[in-house]
């Protein structure tokens, strides 16, 4: 579980991610994290959140954001917000980092998501922002910071959930990671 003021990195890609704010802090209202992102493009697939907006504040660089059918490049002292329920992406697309405020409201267990797809990345257990379907399934299915792919239907993807998922926990995937977290979902 993180704390205000931890820091998340991954090293392979230079990336990190300050908790400005937990779950904790806010009693659930929130997440606030500053994000410092090196890597050039997607860093996860097309998707959308059911119960969570998302804001960013783009304090330094570029932060492309598709969402609406567009792609909109943000700048310095430019913020946008994302609302539940519509698919998009965001990601910097140039050679220089971005650094943004990235705000999830309600909090959920957004955090430890973040915790464990950047330790997982870190680890090498991901591939180009894709983290393999089994494990997408379990964290869909386990966590409560509900996030569909947006571009596999959700009928198909709630009934893959539910029979992949239980499975993959037998053989040790998790939502959330004791090595990440602290605690284990």
């Amino acid at each position: 579980m993180p704390i205000k003021g931890q820091t998340i990195s991954n090293p392979t890609n230079g990336d990190t991610y300050e908790f400005l704010e937990t779950a904790a802090d806010t009693n659930g209202e929130n997440v606030k994290m500053l994000a410092t992102i090196h890597s050039k493009g997607q860093l996860v697939p097309r998707h959308f959140h059911v119960y969570q907006d998302e804001t960013f504040e783009i304090l330094d660089g570029e932060l492309t954001v598709e969402f609406g059918g567009k792609t909109t490049v943000y700048n310095a002292g430019e913020k946008v917000t994302l609302p539940k329920n519509e698919a998009h992406n965001h990601y910097n697309n140039s050679d220089a980092a971005v650094r943004y405020i990235h705000t999830v409201s309600p909090a959920l267990d957004f955090e430890l998501l973040m915790e464990n797809l950047v330790g997982l990345a870190a680890d090498g257990k991901s591939k180009n922002g894709k983290y393999g379907l089994v494990q997408e399934l379990v964290a869909l299915r386990y966590l409560d910071s509900k996030s569909y792919l947006a571009d596999v239907p959700v009928v198909v993807q709630k009934t893959m959930m539910h029979t992949i998922a239980p499975v993959a926990r037998l053989f040790g995937y998790r939502a959330v990671y004791k090595k990440y977290s602290g605690i284990e979902k």
